[in-house]
């Protein structure tokens, strides 16, 4: 089950382990986006509408979820916002919408999935961020990686509470790739002016290290992390492009 799939890394995540023989629900808010993803994945995909903000559209869907695909395996979770915006501009109500979408529907939905998920013996991953606890922090997405650090310590106690399912942070870099509705919209909305000021600061400070990673690599790494027994699945795991290309470390 996929969360996120109608645009972005998630349409990409969920749409290519569909092809690569998964059968896979992908749940999003954009029901008519999220239809084409799952023409794209062919017969084993099926779509289902989901508000990740509203706790009873999430179980509703990952109960349908759970019937359709006579259970549930594994749960990836890509939503994320990352509006540019200075700390000292950031109001309350952007800092609840970031909280929302990157961290407290993550937590909603696993809630609604651990059921499941503890019966399967399943794994569940977070894509997260080079803005978290990981890198160094990046000026104007300072409270995107407020969020991105508390999902790496949500991972940490999701794992705590249900050490019987696998719970892993991926975090990942920038990435390359990616079509039409597959391709990330971090970017929409930004201030340009600002988006120019605060480039050179993300350079000086490392924040941007590495070679672009192919979304075709993440998908693998995804893949790879699910197909592990939850049981020695790693807390994080850190996905960037290099020469080789798709790395993965431990931490």
């Amino acid at each position: 089950m996929v969360i996120g799939a109608s645009s972005g890394l998630g349409r990409c995540i969920g749409v290519g382990l569909a092809k690569k023989g998964a059968r896979v629900a992908l749940l999003a808010r954009r029901l008519e986006r999220l239809e084409a993803a799952a023409q794209e994945a062919g017969e084993n995909a099926v779509a289902l509408k989901c508000d990740i903000t509203d706790d009873a559209s999430v179980r509703t869907a990952i109960d349908s979820a759970a019937e359709k695909l006579g259970g549930i395996d594994s749960l990836v979770y890509t939503p994320a916002i990352g509006p540019l915006v200075r700390l000292v501009d950031t109001d309350a109500d952007t800092w609840r919408k970031i909280f929302d979408t990157n961290v407290i529907g993550a937590a909603l939905a696993t809630a609604a999935a651990v059921p499941h998920l503890t019966a399967s013996g399943g794994k569940v991953v977070y894509l997260s961020s080079d803005a978290g606890t990981y890198g160094p922090p990046w000026p104007g997405l300072g409270a995107y990686g407020v969020s991105k650090s508390a999902l790496e310590r949500l991972t940490e106690s999701w794992r705590a509470e249900h050490p019987d399912v696998g719970f892993t942070c991926l975090v990942v870099g920038e990435c390359s790739g990616g079509v039409g509705d597959g391709q990330t919209g971090m970017t929409d909305g930004w201030d340009a002016e600002l988006a120019t000021m605060a480039y050179p600061l993300w350079v000086s400070r490392g924040c941007m290290p590495g070679k672009l990673m192919p979304v075709e690599d993440l998908v693998e790494v995804v893949r790879t992390i699910l197909s592990t027994n939850s049981a020695t699945s790693m807390p994080m795991v850190i996905a960037r492009g290099a020469p080789e290309g798709a790395a993965t470390l431990p931490k």
